[in-house]
C-alpha cells in the first residue's frame, strides 16, 4: 500500500510539473555553457590579433581612457596572460548594478566590439530561475524543484529490485516493446542521472529559498555572510545571494560591481585624484607581479576609491579548479607589500563549495568531463515527461477497454408450450462452450426455449425439474473432466439420484491422438444418467479434433428425435489473414528443443483476451509440395480451375499423407485431400503491444521430421509471408477483472499464457502478481528474461521463483517452489488469489496439482476449481 500510494504520487506530480522541470532542464544545460557560447559567437570580442610588443598594463589603459573619455568611472580592469585573450574594463553605468563590462584590445586600448548574446543568455537565466514572470515564477521553479528531489528518491524506491546487478540498474534492454520498453527507459535512465538531478535540485534550490540558503551553510558549517555585507543586496528571498550570487557576473571581474554604488556617494569626498590613481596602479601592478611567485591566466585590478593606500585584486590560477575559482589579494602600494592574499586551493572543501555555488550547480567544479554529464542529465529532463505522459495515457486507455462489456443475444420467438431444453457443458479451451451455444440457437430458431449452463453451475435441483438435457462436455488430459468440472463429477456424479423423468443426450469431445481415454468423459456421464434412470435420447456422439462431419452428426440426430427443423450447426472456422514479422530463437544453445518467440501482424483490427487461445492453420514446407508433385508428375503451374490458381498454390495446406486413387484432373485430386489440422498455441501478448506473440517448441515425428504446426512456424514459413490464423475464446483461462492477487505457475513454452496474464495486469498497475517459471538452465532457457526483469524491477512482480531443473545436481522443478513457499502460498490463497497453470500437462500440470493438494488440502483445492480461482492451460 506505502509503494502504490508512492506511485499515485508520483506520477500525479509527474504529469503537473513535469513541463517545467523539463524547460528548466533544457535551459539549465544551455546557460551552464554560456562563457563558452559566447566565446565562440563572438571571437572578434574576446581575441585579438598578437602584437609585437607587450601588453598595455592596468594604468596603460587607465591613462587611455582617461584621456579619452574623462567622465567615464573604471571600476576594475582585467589583463589576460594569454597573448591572443582581450583584456576587459568594468565601468559604472546607469541602471547597472555590477557595472557594464566592455572587451578592449590590450595593445592598443580599442573597444572591440560589444558582445552579441548578452540578451538572450540573460533571457535564458530568467527562464530557468523564474519562468520570466518574477516571484511567483520563482515559486513555481522553486517547487518544482523540490518535487524532483521527491521524484528521483521516490523513482529509487519505486524500481528497487530483490535481487541486484548492474545490469538490471544500468543497462537498458532495446529488445522490450510497447510499455515495457517506456518503464525500461524511464527507470534505466532515471538511476543513470539519480546523482546529477540530486546535486542540480540541492544547489539550485540555493537560490530559490532563505531557509534552505541558511540550512546549507548550516550543513556544511560555513558562517554565513550577514545581509549587510552581501553588495547591498536586500536579503529577498533568493535575490539575496551574498558573494556566492554575485559569481553570475559576466568574465573573470572580481567583485568590483559590489562598490559600484557606493563609489557615487564616496568619490567626491574621499576619491583619489587621477594621478593619484596612476601612480597606485603603477606601483600596485609592478610589486604585486614581482612578489606573487604564482602564474596566473587573469588578474582584475579594483580602482582604489579611498587614500588608505590599498588596492583590491582578484586573480584566476593558470589553471584553475573552474572558471570561477577566484583568489583575492589586498595590495599595499604605500608599504609595497601584499597585506592579504586568499587563495582558493586553500580553502577547506566545504568553503569552497559555499563560495562556488554556481560552478557546484552547473557541474564545472568536478571538471569539464562531470560538467558535461550534467548539461546531458539537465537535457534528458524532457524524457521523463513525455515517458511518464505516455506510460499515463497507456494506462488510461487500458482501463477504458476493460470496461468493455461483451455477450449480447438477438431476441428470437419462443413456443410457450415447448418443454424447455438444458444445456449443460463442461470446456477447458472453449470448443464446448461454442457448440454448447451454437446448440442452443439451433434450437431457439425452432422456436424452443433453452437454459445454457456450464457443469460446474448444475445443481441437483436442476436436474429435477428439468426434463430434457443436453450435455456438451470435453474430455481434457487423459481423460479428465475439465478443470472447472471436476467438482460436478466429484460430487454430483458420485450421488444416487431417481432421474427417471429426464430425457438425455451426450456430445462427447476429444482426440483420438489419445484413443485410451478418447471422449471418455462423456461416456461417465452417459453412465451415470443410464444407471440415475435417465432416459438416452439417442447414443453419445463423439467428436474428435472438433470434426465438422461429427458436429452435423450431433444436428442430424437431434432434429431427427425432435422433428424440427434445426439450421445446420458448425463451428465453422474463419481464418484471418496475418503476417509473420519476426521469429527469433529463445533458447541459443539449450539442452532442449530449440524454441521460438514468434510475433505475428494483422492489416486489420483483431481483438483477443489475455488466455485466449490462436489457432494456427499449418501447411506443407516447398519441399515437400514438390516431392508429392515429383511422385504424382504434376507440373507446378497446372490450374486448379474450381479456385483460379495453380496446384501448387493449392496445396499448401493438404495432407499430402493420404492415399490417393487414380484423378481426372485437379479438382478430383483436390477432393481426396483434406485439410490438415489447424494447431493451437497460447498467445502470450496483448492487443495493445499491436503484435500476436506465441512461444513454438520445435517437435519432431518418429521419422524425424519437424511437426506440422511447429515445422510450419518456426521454419517453413518465411518472414512477411501470410499465415491463417484464427482467435479462440477461452474463457476458463481469462484473466479476474479485479485486483485480487494471481499467481502464474508455468513451464517450458508455457509462459506464454502467463505472460498475456501479466501484461495485463501491469496495464492496469495490479502489482500482486506472483510468477513461479521452470525450465532447463538459466543461462540458456531464461525466457522473456529481460521482460520479466523489468516487472520485477518496476514492482509489477511482487514475488518470482525460477526453478532451472539443470542448473544443480538434483533437478529442481516449479512444484518444488510451491513447497518451499507453502506458508506464502496459503497466505495468498487467503487473501483471495486465484492460480493460473499453463504448461505441459505430463508431469508439470500433475505435479503442480499434487503439491496444491498436499498444501491446501483436496477439499480447498476443489473448492478452488469451483470458484474458478485455479485455471489451467495445459497441453
Amino acid at each position: 500500500m506505502f509503494k502504490k500510494v508512492f506511485f499515485q504520487i508520483h506520477w500525479f506530480l509527474g504529469i503537473t510539473a513535469g513541463l517545467i522541470l523539463s524547460l528548466m532542464g533544457v535551459t539549465g544545460a544551455i546557460y551552464s555553457y554560456e562563457q563558452p557560447i559566447q566565446k565562440w559567437l563572438n571571437p572578434n570580442s574576446y581575441t585579438v590579433q598578437v602584437e609585437n610588443h607587450a601588453k598595455l598594463t592596468p594604468v596603460e589603459i587607465y591613462q587611455h581612457f582617461q584621456t579619452k573619455n574623462p567622465e567615464m568611472k573604471i571600476n576594475s580592469i582585467t589583463i589576460a596572460q594569454a597573448p591572443e585573450e582581450a583584456s576587459n574594463i568594468n565601468i559604472v553605468k546607469e541602471g547597472a548594478r555590477k557595472g557594464y563590462t566592455m572587451m578592449v584590445n590590450p595593445y592598443t586600448a580599442e573597444i572591440l566590439p560589444e558582445i552579441k548574446g548578452k540578451e538572450f543568455f540573460q533571457f535564458i537565466q530568467q527562464l530557468h530561475r523564474n519562468l520570466t514572470v518574477g516571484e511567483v515564477g520563482k515559486q513555481i521553479t522553486g517547487a518544482s524543484t523540490l518535487m524532483l528531489i521527491f521524484f528521483v528518491l521516490s523513482g529509487l524506491y519505486l524500481r528497487w529490485p530483490k535481487k541486484h546487478s548492474v545490469k538490471q540498474w544500468f543497462a537498458i534492454k532495446p529488445k522490450l516493446k510497447g510499455r515495457n520498453f517506456l518503464w525500461d527507459l524511464h527507470a534505466v535512465v532515471g538511476t543513470w542521472v539519480v546523482i546529477f538531478y540530486l546535486l542540480l535540485a540541492c544547489t539550485g534550490l540555493y537560490w530559490s529559498y532563505d531557509w534552505w540558503r541558511s540550512g546549507m551553510f548550516k550543513v556544511l558549517g560555513v558562517e554565513q555572510p550577514k545581509p549587510e555585507m552581501q553588495a547591498g543586496q536586500k536579503g529577498k528571498g533568493g535575490d539575496a545571494k551574498g558573494k556566492q550570487g554575485s559569481e553570475q557576473n559576466h568574465g573573470a571581474r572580481g567583485n568590483e560591481g559590489a562598490s559600484a554604488k557606493s563609489d557615487k556617494k564616496s568619490d567626491h569626498k574621499e576619491g583619489l585624484k587621477p594621478e593619484q590613481i596612476q601612480i597606485a596602479l603603477t606601483q600596485t601592478w609592478n610589486g604585486f607581479n614581482s612578489q606573487i611567485k604564482r602564474d596566473y591566466s587573469t588578474l582584475t585590478v579594483s580602482i582604489p576609491k579611498k587614500a588608505d593606500g590599498k588596492v583590491e585584486l582578484t586573480f584566476v590560477d593558470k589553471i584553475p579548479q573552474h572558471e570561477r575559482a577566484r583568489n583575492k589579494a589586498t595590495y599595499n602600494y604605500q608599504t609595497s607589500s601584499i597585506e592579504k592574499l586568499d587563495l582558493y586551493e586553500s580553502k577547506a572543501l566545504n568553503e569552497k563549495i559555499m563560495s562556488s555555488m554556481l560552478p557546484v550547480h552547473r557541474g564545472s567544479f568536478f571538471g569539464p568531463i562531470y560538467q558535461l554529464l550534467a548539461m546531458f542529465a539537465s537535457l534528458a529532463m524532457p524524457l521523463f515527461f513525455v515517458t511518464g505522459w505516455m506510460l499515463y495515457l497507456k494506462r488510461r486507455k487500458q482501463k477504458k477497454l476493460t470496461l468493455a462489456a461483451k455477450q449480447s443475444g438477438s431476441a428470437v420467438t419462443i413456443d410457450p408450450n415447448a418443454t424447455p431444453w438444458l444445456i449443460a457443458y463442461a470446456t477447458q479451451t472453449g470448443v464446448s462452450e461454442q457448440l454448447a451455444w451454437r446448440t442452443a440457437s439451433s434450437l431457439q430458431h425452432a422456436h424452443q426455449p433453452t437454459t445454457v449452463k456450464a457443469v460446474q453451475q448444475i445443481t441437483v435441483e436442476d436436474l429435477q425439474h428439468a426434463k430434457q438435457v443436453l450435455f456438451v462436455v470435453s474430455t481434457y488430459g487423459t481423460g479428465e473432466a475439465p478443470d472447472l468440472a471436476s467438482n460436478f463429477e466429484k460430487k454430483l456424479m458420485q450421488q444416487d439420484l431417481a432421474l427417471s423423468h429426464l430425457n438425455y443426450a451426450v456430445l462427447a469431445l476429444g482426440s483420438q491422438d489419445y484413443p485410451e481415454t478418447y471422449c471418455s468423459f462423456g461416456h461417465r456421464i452417459d453412465a451415470w444418467l443410464k444407471q440415475s434412470g435417465a432416459q438416452q435420447l439417442f447414443g453419445t456422439i463423439e467428436v474428435n479434433n472438433a470434426n465438422q462431419a461429427d458436429i452435423q452428426n450431433w444436428n442430424e440426430a437431434l432434429a431427427k428425435v425432435t422433428k424440427l427443423e434445426l439450421q445446420t450447426m458448425s463451428i465453422e472456422k474463419t481464418f484471418d489473414e496475418w503476417r509473420l514479422i519476426k521469429r527469433e530463437l529463445l533458447n541459443p544453445n539449450s539442452s532442449g528443443a530449440p524454441a521460438f518467440n514468434i510475433e505475428l501482424q494483422s492489416d486489420h483490427l483483431i481483438d483477443w483476451q489475455a488466455g485466449d487461445i490462436a489457432e494456427i492453420q499449418t501447411g506443407n514446407s516447398q519441399q515437400r509440395i514438390e516431392a508429392f508433385l515429383n511422385q504424382h508428375q504434376i507440373h507446378a503451374d497446372t490450374l486448379v480451375d474450381s479456385l483460379q490458381q495453380t496446384i501448387q498454390d493449392a496445396l499448401w495446406n493438404r495432407d499430402l499423407t493420404v492415399e490417393i486413387e487414380p484423378f481426372a484432373n485437379m479438382d478430383h485430386l483436390l477432393e481426396q485431400l483434406p485439410n490438415l489440422p489447424p494447431r493451437e498455441y497460447s498467445i502470450a501478448s496483448i492487443p495493445s503491444q499491436q503484435v500476436l506473440r506465441l512461444v513454438v517448441r520445435q517437435q519432431h515425428d518418429a521419422q524425424g521430421e519437424l511437426g506440422l504446426g511447429s515445422g510450419w512456424l518456426t521454419e517453413h514459413l518465411q518472414l512477411r509471408s501470410k499465415l491463417a490464423l484464427r482467435i479462440r475464446k477461452n474463457e476458463s483461462f481469462h484473466l479476474i477483472t479485479d485486483n485480487r492477487p494471481i499467481i502464474c505457475i508455468g513451464n517450458g513454452t508455457g509462459i506464454a499464457g502467463l505472460m498475456s496474464l501479466i501484461h495485463s495486469r501491469v496495464r492496469l498497475d495490479y502489482t500482486e502478481n506472483w510468477l513461479i517459471f521452470g525450465e532447463r538452465q538459466q543461462a540458456h532457457d531464461y525466457f522473456f528474461k529481460d521482460t520479466i526483469q523489468a516487472w520485477q524491477n518496476t514492482a509489477m512482480l511482487s514475488r518470482l521463483d525460477l526453478a532451472f531443473s539443470r542448473d544443480q545436481t538434483e533437478k529442481v522443478y516449479v512444484h518444488h517452489k510451491l513447497r518451499d513457499n507453502a506458508e506464502q502460498l496459503k497466505q495468498w490463497v487467503n487473501n483471495d488469489a486465484v492460480i493460473y497453470v499453463c504448461g505441459s500437462i505430463n508431469g508439470m500440470a500433475s505435479d503442480v496439482d499434487q503439491a496444491l493438494i498436499e498444501i491446501l488440502g483436496k477439499e480447498t483445492v476443489e473448492q478452488l476449481r469451483a470458484d474458478g480461482r485455479y485455471r489451467r492451460d495445459v497441453y
